[in-house]
């Protein structure tokens, strides 16, 4: 029995097919959306824009993406085999469709791209995403709406944050009411695509759900108050939240008959990418930790308890219906890859320089704010180097991760998590040099997955344990995970103090930097 994960991230859709008894890979392909549809003129998967705070990506080059994936898999793997399928979707980022949504499903025909039959029926032509920092004014009416940032967090997991779904909804409302109007249906982008694979609008689980500052923890349901803030009759729009594990039906006749689908293949609920690679990296029990580190760089725990987060963190639900404690931080590959196009390296040369560079790079600081930052929030990009010299590369290399790893301790220890060991993901995690970085700041092995991508192997194990759930996540974490994971990188006892020392510098500049900022 084969299964289907699929991940549309920022900047990529790739597909895992597993086979569910054994645990085995069959099949992985991607995509790259700058590559493969240049037609949509994006880069690392997003427009272009005048103001840097507002980031939007076409919702029309995700279906194309996933009509382009699901035709190429048609030729190498027998589709008729996959008994179901789950997937992922960057986290945040919302799309608007008209009422005629429902209808258009429906009508699919198997004859037609995708792309050319659901044309018309958005109401937004372009999807803001997480990385859009334009809603400052909507967390403000929110937050106050609820009680102040600190009552937000305790409801719904985060103080109102400008990337997530509900300030973005009400921005949209309130700047674009004509629009809005002839809105009938709001879903994330990974509701969006499940749906299109369902043929019906479908709900959002917990863990994407969870960050919209609108889904109420304790209830798992919409939170009227919330609902409220953002705008009148918005959860008619958004359909009710559904739980992860839920079989959502069968696959579209169109796209059974486009593909080759048998019609009996099963829909799970798709969730976010940081959900699902909790999953892809194992993380099935109370305190398993771990680095996602991609486009942002991500710190997450799983936790049986509902954990005390200090303002900065997030609170989302994990497939398992466990709580993941989350720090996001916006910085991640785009912040290392300045440093690296700066100083005209590749990558080889960057790891080159870390290797160079001593730990603790002799108290040279970098706060890496390229763009706007979530953690700590910082609403202006603008680098802040301390004690290094223009033009040392070597330094700067060695600073922008060191800064990154330290940043994160900080949050994890206010939190009160100290990992004992980490699993890693995403385009970094191949770079060894950056892993023993993570591996001495934070005094714990790391070991990586080799699967290049975690959350499509994560919506594969879940595809997996919706149609067989007798299995459990432990059964299917070790037949499909642990044998995808590498050796573990060891921290290096020797530089323990060396790290707790900058780790307290860093935390007086950055604190004097935020205060001169206001």
């Amino acid at each position: 029995m084969l299964v289907l994960g699929l991940d549309s991230s920022t900047q990529s859709l790739t597909a895992v097919v597993l086979d569910a008894a054994s645990g085995r890979v069959v099949h992985q392909r991607a995509l790259n959306f700058d590559r493969d549809f240049p037609q949509y003129r994006t880069r690392n998967g997003v427009l272009s824009h005048a103001d840097a705070a507002i980031v939007h990506a076409p919702p029309l080059m995700w279906v194309a993406a996933l009509d382009r994936i699901l035709d190429e898999l048609k030729d190498i793997v027998d589709l008729s085999q996959v008994a179901a399928i789950a997937g992922s979707a960057q986290q945040h980022g919302s799309v608007y469709l008209r009422g005629s949504f429902p209808e258009v499903l429906a009508g699919l025909r198997p004859d037609a791209p995708l792309v050319d039959q659901l044309a018309g029926v958005f109401t937004r032509a372009t999807a803001p995403i997480w990385m859009d920092s334009s809603t400052a004014e909507d967390c403000r009416a929110i937050d106050a709406a609820l009680g102040g940032p600190l009552e937000t967090q305790r409801v719904t997991g985060s103080a109102a944050y400008e990337r997530f779904t509900g300030p973005q909804i009400r921005r949209f409302a309130r700047s674009e009411p004509g629009a809005w109007q002839a809105t009938g249906h709001v879903r994330l982008v990974s509701s969006f695509l499940a749906s299109l694979l369902a043929g019906k609008p479908v709900g959002t689980d917990w863990g994407d759900g969870s960050g919209m500052n609108l889904l109420d923890l304790a209830t798992k349901r919409w939170h009227q108050p919330a609902l409220d803030a953002v705008s009148p009759d918005l959860a008619r729009r958004l359909g009710d939240p559904v739980e992860p594990w839920t079989v959502l039906g069968t696959i579209s006749p169109a796209l059974a008959k486009r593909y080759g689908f048998v019609a009996t293949c099963r829909i799970v609920p798709w969730t976010g990418d940081n959900p699902a690679s909790a999953i892809g990296l194992g993380l099935a029990r109370d305190g398993h930790c771990a680095l996602s580190l991609g486009t942002s760089d991500v710190l997450f725990a799983i936790s049986a308890a509902r954990p005390a987060m200090p303002p900065a963190g997030h609170i989302f639900f994990s497939p398992t219906g466990d709580h993941m404690a989350l720090f996001c931080f916006a910085n991640g590959s785009l912040a290392r890859e300045a440093v690296k196009d700066e100083h005209k390296l590749d990558w080889a040369g960057f790891s080159e320089a870390l290797g160079r560079t001593a730990p603790g790079n002799g108290g040279r600081l970098m706060l890496p704010w390229f763009r706007p930052e979530i953690v700590p929030k910082v609403l202006k990009a603008g680098v802040v180097r301390a004690n290094l010299k223009p033009g040392d590369a070597d330094a700067d290399c060695r600073a922008v991760v060191e800064g990154q790893f330290i940043s994160m301790r900080l949050r994890a220890k206010a939190a009160g998590i100290t990992p004992s060991a980490l699993r890693a993901t995403g385009g970094a995690a191949t770079n060894l040099a950056i892993l023993q970085i993570a591996a001495d700041v934070f005094q714990c092995p790391v070991r990586r997955s080799n699967v290049t991508d975690t959350a499509a192997l994560g919506a594969a194990v879940r595809a997996a344990h919706a149609i067989d759930r007798a299995a459990g996540w432990d059964r299917l974490v070790q037949q499909a995970v642990e044998p995808q994971l590498g050796e573990a990188v060891m921290p290096r006892r020797d530089f323990a103090s060396i790290y707790a020392l900058l780790a307290q510098e860093y935390a007086a500049l950055e604190t004097r930097e935020l205060a001169s900022r206001g």
